[in-house]
């Protein structure tokens, strides 16, 4: 399986909150993970981010992608795709329901060794995103 499919496959898992046990076939196990925003500051693994997405869906039932990009990267290993997350917030969650949506573009660089992703990048502003669900 070429690291483009693979990388598709993890992200339609992960961006459908299938959590960990639909995104683990894609991953090495320990899987780092980084992002620069305070949502995610604590997590650190492809697992960990994998169920925060997962829990993303609790508050946000309707949570869905808008794919605007893809791209591969031979040469380095790397994987990115671009998207914009939509929802509404309708089930209390971090705060009680606001009702309020979001549509919060992000990029993913998911980088491979021997096929699976070793390391994954989310480039998000959490603030923005925040403010939009009255969560901020």
């Amino acid at each position: 399986m070429s690291i483009e499919t693979t990388a598709r496959d993890f992200f339609e898992a992960c961006e459908t909150g299938k959590g960990w046990e639909g995104c683990k076939a894609f991953c090495h196990d320990g899987a780092a993970f980084a992002a620069q925003c305070d949502a995610l500051a604590d997590v650190t693994t492809v697992e960990a981010y994998t169920e925060w997405m997962k829990g993303l869906f609790v508050p946000i039932p309707d949570g869905h992608y808008e794919l605007k990009a893809f791209s591969t990267d031979e040469a380095n290993n790397t994987v990115t795709a671009f998207a914009v997350f939509h929802g509404t917030h309708t089930v209390d969650g971090p705060v009680p329901a606001t009702g309020k949506t979001v549509a919060a573009d992000y990029v993913y660089a998911m980088v491979f060794e021997d096929g699976k992703i070793s390391h994954m990048t989310k480039i998000w502003n959490d603030a923005h995103s925040l403010k939009q669900l009255g969560w901020a």
